[in-house]
Parts: C-alpha cells; sequence; structure tokens
C-alpha cells in the first residue's frame, strides 16, 4: 500500500547547526505519485531525500506518512525502497538471488518468496537474466535489478536518487520510460532526485524546482515549463532569451515594449502592472515566429538536429539580458520551406499567448494564474 508523505517545515543543519541547508521546508506528495526533486548540485533535493529515508537527521519539523510522525524511526522500520545512482546490487549473487535478497528478511515461505520474486523480474522484465551474475549484464540491465529489489518488498515509498546518471545517453532515455511505466503499474508513491531538467520533465507527474534549499514552484512538467514562477525556474528548466523590457498602459489595454520600441499587447498581464515598469521578458526558442515585424535579428549560428534546426540569433545592443551566444530560437525542419544562414538578418514576431514576464529583479512572474510555492 502506497501512502502520501507530508513534510512540514522541516529543517537541515550540519556543523553543529552553523550551516543551514534545509531552512525551513514544506510539500505534501500524494498518494501513488511519482514527484521529483529537481535543481541544481548543491541545493539540497538528495539531503531532503535522505531526510525521508532516515538517513540524516532532522533539525526542526516533521515527517509524516499518513497520520505517522516518522522523524525518530529508524530506517529499516519506515518501509522503503531504495535505489541509487551506484546500483550498489551484490556482485556474487545472481540476478534472483539479488532481486529475493530483501524477501529473506519478512515472514513468508519460500514458494511466496519465489512467487514475489518470478512476478517482480517479469513487471520489470529481467526473468531472462535471473541466473546471471552482475557482472555479466549491461548497466540498464543491473539499474533494473535493483528497481526490482526495491520494489519485491512492497515498500509504502520508493525513493530514487539520481538513478540513470551513470548511464549513456540512450539508455537514460529508456531506462526513464521504463521506470515511469513500471512505477505506475506498481503504483508506489515514488520521489525521485534528478538535476536533469529533460529527465525531470519526462518522468513526473509533478516537479519541485529546489533552489538553496528553498522551493521555488511546484507544478506539473508542463506548468512548470510554460509558466515558471520566477526567473530562476524559467531558466534552469530548459532555455529562455531573455529580453529587458516596460509595461506601457493605455486605457484599459496593456503592452509590453522593448527597448527598441517594438510593443506586444498582453492581455494576461496581472492587475498591479504600472505604466513604464522596467520588465524581463522571458522568451522559448520555439516561441518566436519569422514575420514582417518583430526584433531584428542576425544569424550567428546554426546546428541541424533533425526534427528542428536551432539558430543562434544577435539581437541589436540593450535589447536581451546576455550576449548572442545566450540567444536562440527554432524552427521545425518538416514545416518551413526557408532556412537561414550566419549572417542573415530577419525579424522575430512573439508569440503572446506564450511568452513570460517578470518583475526587473526576476523574482515574481507577472503572468496570471501562475502557481507559486508558499
Amino acid at each position: 500500500m502506497s501512502i502520501e508523505i507530508h513534510i512540514q517545515n522541516v529543517v537541515k543543519r550540519y556543523d553543529e547547526g552553523k550551516i543551514t541547508v534545509i531552512p525551513g521546508l514544506s510539500i505534501d506528495i500524494n498518494d501513488g505519485e511519482f514527484f521529483t526533486l529537481l535543481g541544481p548540485s548543491g541545493c539540497g533535493k538528495t539531503t531532503l531525500l535522505r531526510m525521508i529515508a532516515g538517513f540524516n537527521s532532522i533539525e526542526g519539523g516533521e515527517i509524516r506518512f499518513n497520520d505517522r510522525v516518522i522523524n525518530e524511526i529508524p530506517t529499516h522500520k519506515r518501509n522503503i525502497g531504495m535505489v541509487f545512482q551506484n546500483y550498489a546490487i551484490f556482485p556474487h549473487l545472481t540476478v534472483r538471488q539479488n532481486v529475493e535478497y530483501g524477501l529473506k528478511f519478512r515472514t513468508m515461505s519460500s514458494a511466496e518468496r519465489r512467487k514475489k520474486t518470478d512476478d517482480i523480474m517479469h513487471v520489470v522484465k529481467i526473468a531472462e537474466y535471473q541466473n546471471r551474475l552482475p557482472e555479466k549484464l549491461s548497466g540498464g540491465q543491473q539499474q533494473r535489478v535493483a528497481l526490482a529489489r526495491a520494489i519485491v518488498i512492497h515498500p509504502s515509498v520508493l525513493l530514487m536518487d539520481e538513478p540513470l546518471s551513470n548511464l549513456d545517453a540512450k539508455l537514460r532515455i529508456d531506462m526513464r520510460s521504463a521506470i515511469r511505466d513500471i512505477q505506475k503499474e506498481v503504483g508506489i508513491t515514488t520521489v525521485y532526485v534528478t538535476h536533469d531538467q529533460e529527465e525531470a520533465l519526462a518522468i513526473s507527474d509533478r516537479i519541485a524546482v529546489m533552489k538553496d534549499g528553498v522551493i521555488q514552484q511546484v507544478g506539473s512538467p508542463r506548468e512548470i515549463y510554460s509558466r515558471p514562477a520566477n526567473l530562476f525556474v524559467s531558466t534552469f528548466i530548459g532555455h529562455s532569451n531573455l529580453l529587458k523590457g516596460e509595461i506601457r498602459i493605455h486605457g484599459s489595454e496593456k503592452r509590453i515594449s522593448t527597448m527598441d520600441g517594438y510593443q506586444i499587447p498582453l492581455t494576461n498581464l496581472v492587475d498591479d502592472v504600472q505604466d513604464g515598469q522596467r520588465v524581463l521578458i522571458a522568451v522559448r526558442p520555439e516561441e518566436f515566429v519569422v514575420a514582417d515585424r518583430g526584433l531584428q535579428a542576425e544569424i550567428t549560428g546554426s546546428t541541424f538536429l533533425g526534427q528542428y534546426v536551432n539558430y543562434a540569433v544577435r539581437f541589436k545592443d540593450g535589447i536581451a539580458m546576455a550576449s548572442e551566444l545566450s540567444n536562440e530560437f527554432v524552427q521545425d525542419s518538416g514545416s518551413v520551406q526557408t532556412f537561414y544562414e550566419v549572417k542573415d538578418t530577419l525579424r522575430l514576431d512573439l508569440r503572446a499567448d506564450k511568452i513570460n514576464v517578470f518583475t526587473e529583479d526576476g523574482e515574481r512572474s507577472l503572468i496570471k494564474d501562475v502557481r507559486t510555492y508558499g
């Protein structure tokens, strides 16, 4: 049976309380949910996972599995399954013996133990390797063994810490799909840690983006990508071109104006924006449209990636926050007739319904109905 996880005002300190890694974090994780903690190295995501597991102490607040406070419950009594990036399977045991290992400490007959092992090997698709030693398996096969061993005990919670980081790119893509499918079939509440944005978007029901021990935003992959709550989320999840701008209000109409005077009407700005207010405009590469009007841009580089072409562009001085190396737009190579070369110039219009607008300091979205955390 899977459970809900309630994390309330948890605090983690090191060095006799001198260093605070997590200053007071709260989040609720739903029954059966695939919930991902995403953020850069050192943001506290693995620390939080280890607090849920019982490997790290809790200096404040509480963690509950349903209504049961687990702060002082030892790790081996929390009924959790763990999957690590280094697999942590026994090299001297066969696949079957590795998977069956955790069941040996449960009260059940050998026949029941064998059936549970058979069932989970079938789910994880490793039954054909059951008599092999780990050294005879690929990295992806070894990770499947680690996953099977973690869930064969029917844990209440499955915790996964960067489980795919040691695999090559293609295998990571294959395994993330497998993990997602297996988790949904088994139905275990899962907390997954990664720094890989694409992996988080592909695999999660919801994502919590973390920075310096603080959650910046929680939402579905689509919400996080399409409507980031602040500039950090916008630039950490995928790529955003950052343009300088100002709010222009004419009667009931609101516009954003770039620094060269190009204006775009927006109907979804929050009510408290002010005329003349300076803002940052975040535009995903796919949110530019080649048109007769818009921002003048020069192509400085192009990369053909099959399904689409990625162009590096340079805008006029003072328009963009960063250099031309950080500004880009993409074309779907299957739906366009014209491709561009280096030094070509063109006009890029903005998709008003897609772009995001932030306060000048980047701390808050100025788009209506964006979900914020806290």
